[in-house]
């Protein structure tokens, strides 16, 4: 063929397959230790692989040779020789069916984002971002009722065929079997809201969409 074409590259190249493996590859302080995202005061610690949230400090006292890793939900310890069976565990969250596997506290919405602050069987507590000019799908729960408070931006608010606008430090109440649905009209600002749901079944699995931009009705 005429249409083919070959270069030489030079690159190199690792198959990472476990934290191992990783810990091999990144550079390392002179304990050769090494620290990603988060803060590390070590004493006394060599050969570690240390993995957390970047606004945590992490203190290893006479640690050697093992791995750390601190997420928001989960804290991962094992030797650095063991850390492949990480895979087990893997393996019997989704045989479990854990939600973990699907979704860390912080979950990715077409519109924005939302965080876990609180979750118990009959409440749970979300800070809720919606980028600009997104909205959520005009939806209703059976079961629960939500609690809206706006903590940056302004809110357009829809309940039962009512819009209102609600500023920072204001809030609204939903009722359950009532259609809702939170826009950010802003050009440029995220709005972001605290949402406490109240009921006796408090599931993602509750929502009746009615209206959706993103196609998810």
């Amino acid at each position: 063929t005429d249409n083919l074409v070959m270069i030489p590259l030079k690159v190199h190249w690792n198959d990472i397959d476990d934290f191992s493996d990783l810990y091999y590859e990144l550079p390392k302080d002179t304990k050769r230790n090494v620290s990603i995202f988060g803060e590390l005061l070590s004493a006394e610690s060599e050969n570690n692989l240390v993995i957390a949230n970047k606004h945590k400090l992490i203190s290893l006292i006479n640690l050697n040779d093992m791995i750390v890793v601190d997420t928001d939900d989960v804290l991962f310890i094992a030797p650095r020789k063991e850390s492949k069976h990480v895979k087990e565990i893997v393996k019997y969250l989704k045989e479990k069916k854990d939600e973990r596997i699907i979704n860390g506290l912080t979950v990715y919405r077409p519109w924005g984002l939302y965080r876990i602050l609180e979750a118990t069987e009959k409440r749970v507590i979300k800070k809720i971002r919606v980028f600009p000019k997104n909205a959520i799908s005009l939806q209703l729960h059976h079961h629960r009722s939500e609690h809206w408070v706006v903590v940056n931006g302004t809110a357009k608010v829809y309940v039962n065929g009512k819009e209102t606008i609600v500023k920072q430090g204001e809030s609204t109440f939903i009722k359950p079997e009532q259609k809702h649905r939170l826009t950010n009209h802003s050009e440029t600002d995220p709005l972001e809201i605290i949402e406490v749901q109240l009921g006796d079944i408090v599931s993602e699995e509750d929502i009746v969409r009615f209206e959706d931009i993103y196609g998810r009705v």
